[in-house]
């Protein structure tokens, strides 16, 4: 049985015509500038083909960008050159062919030939299957139970593969035959994937040539000497690290990664896939799945997250921890960390991904087209019960002008920064209306973290009007009337929703609310809380609120 990832088709793209098709590995990156996007069954498997296989073997095969200027030529060659092209098909055709057979009985693509479970037991491929009940993990909404057991092709079980090393749960893994840290069948005190302990944040741009660049670290002293991606066996050029085991062997060990590639492929865990003959075809019937190789904390090489910074960390903690995403935020909500430029040289402080640094630094040095229409993924997973199991997927994508990413003093980031508080503060305000409302009509304040809160709805309604004005700053440049335009009309919007959404909380108070209360945290009645919400709008939106005063003005938000 062969499945040469290299040659046969499994990725799924999006070509720029607007066809979806599956391709290989070498078309993929051969024809990169001809494909629009990756278009895999779940979003999460974006960064893990990207990380896993993509961007590692471009990074193997061709280098990394020695400085900006580099960066920017590769950038504006829009697809790779001849002789680069040439560079990778001796690189998947020649040197690592063997290397990328997914169904090797050897060396199978990041998997280890005939892992075997202490009870010599395999569990269903569902195991790799986050959505698919297996275990502790029996998502509510499944349509299979643990008794079913999905048979995937090779090019499915690939990318499940793939996601598996980056996102895989928590807590206890299957002891494997070979592994000396197994204790009682079994090895305890997992962590998820590495993407698991993130907030993953990827540029993106129009096709996947420009991705794969916008995801390219510059490097001035190139990548580091021992550097090197799983499926590059150890060598006298590749030696183990003094503690370091070997990724294709049971064993694994806790350490820091040789750098970018390292890391983009780290194997944290111990697979085989284990394919049968049937009917259909080739089809993946079943997997082993034990523990694997553990990670440090490395800000130094990781370009996909961005960062907390702390001073005085507690005993044992990092003084940079990743952020991760918050589940029912929106991407833009967190616009104040995406634009945090500046690493913190003294006290608490969080900074964006390196990648968004370095983007801000080519913008500011010409390398990217003025009003270039980067785009930002965010991909993340929310964990419970220790991790165990999967509750939740957080993905969101967004335009961002680059221009925000190019100074700390940017107007453009100024505008963005200000209209992401501006939303937040109206969204307070109606919370705020509501608890008077309450209060008036003899009521007590919702709980913290209880009940349905107006501001809510209210950022779900103004989603897109922010989504529209983070792609109309992209082209305003130095223009400041332009941009004093675009934030008027985004004020004048956000000040109609909120009002919209006030106004049917008023219609919905009770009639006592009107007459009001006293208490001991004040006096509460519906005119005063109508009062307390418009003076809040004026401060809020004071380019809308400017409007209103003018004599030409006849209608009101």
């Amino acid at each position: 049985m062969q499945f040469n990832l290299a040659t046969e088709p499994w990725i799924p793209v999006l070509r720029q015509q607007g066809q979806v098709a599956q391709v290989s590995l070498q078309t993929a990156l051969l024809d990169a500038h001809k494909i629009q996007s990756l278009v895999p069954p779940i979003p999460t498997m974006v960064p893990a083909l990207l990380r896993q296989v993509l961007l590692p073997v471009t990074l193997h095969a061709l280098g990394a960008p020695r400085s900006p200027d580099e960066w920017q030529r590769r950038f504006a060659q829009g697809q790779f050159s001849t002789v680069q092209q040439e560079e990778l098909r001796s690189y998947l055709l020649q040197e690592h062919l063997d290397d990328l057979d997914l169904l090797s009985t050897t060396r199978p693509f990041a998997q280890v030939a005939e892992l075997t479970a202490t009870n010599n037991e395999t569990k269903p491929t569902s195991l790799l299957m986050p959505g698919v009940a297996s275990g502790n993990n029996v998502p509510l909404f499944s349509a299979l139970t643990e008794a079913d057991t999905p048979e995937l092709t090779p090019a499915e079980a690939a990318l499940w593969l793939l996601h598996t090393h980056c996102w895989d749960t928590a807590a206890i893994k299957t002891g494997a035959k070979g592994d000396p840290q197994v204790k009682a069948g079994k090895t305890t005190g997992n962590p998820t994937g590495p993407l698991g302990q993130l907030g993953v944040i990827v540029p993106m741009g129009r096709t996947l040539y420009e991705t794969l660049i916008l995801n390219q670290p510059y490097r001035y002293d190139g990548l580091a000497t021992a550097d090197r991606p799983h499926w590059a066996a150890a060598t006298e050029k590749y030696p183990l690290l003094p503690g370091e085991t070997d990724a294709r062997t049971p064993q694994w060990s806790t350490r820091a990664p040789r750098g970018e590639m390292d890391l983009m492929t780290w194997q944290s865990r111990r697979i085989r896939l284990i394919p049968a003959n049937t009917p259909d075809g080739i089809r993946i019937t079943s997997v082993v799945v034990s523990a694997g190789d553990r990670l440090e904390n490395t800000p130094e090489y990781e370009p996909h997250t961005a960062w907390t910074c702390t001073a005085k960390p507690a005993a044992g903690r990092p003084p940079q921890r990743p952020r991760r995403h918050l589940s029912g935020r929106s991407a833009w909500q967190g616009l104040d960390t995406l634009l945090a430029l500046a690493l913190p040289t003294d006290g608490d402080g969080r900074y964006t991904s390196v990648l968004l640094r370095q983007i801000g630094e080519l913008e500011a040095e010409g390398h990217l087209p003025p009003g270039y229409p980067l785009r930002l993924a965010t991909y993340g997973l929310e964990y419970g019960n220790q991790s165990a199991v999967v509750e939740n997927a957080i993905t969101d994508s967004m335009p961002l002008p680059t221009a925000s990413l190019a100074a700390e003093n940017s107007d453009v980031r100024a505008a963005l920064l200000e209209a992401a508080g501006q939303a937040d503060r109206a969204s307070r305000a109606t919370d705020r209306l509501l608890m008077d409302l309450r209060r008036a009509g003899g009521g007590e304040p919702l709980p913290r973290d209880k009940g349905n809160r107006p501001s809510q709805r209210l950022l779900y309604t103004l989603d897109p009007s922010m989504r529209l004005l983070l792609a109309q700053l992209r082209d305003v440049g130095d223009d400041i009337d332009l941009l004093e335009e675009e934030m008027t009309q985004w004020e004048t919007t956000a000040w109609r929703a909120a009002w919209s959404l006030a106004e049917q909380l008023l219609v919905s108070a009770p009639p006592q609310a009107f007459g009001g209360r006293d208490s001991k945290e004040g006096t509460f009645r519906t005119a005063l809380a109508e009062r307390g919400l418009r003076s809040a709008l004026y401060a809020v939106f004071p380019r809308a609120a400017e409007a209103r005063r003018l004599p030409t003005e006849v209608t009101t938000p």
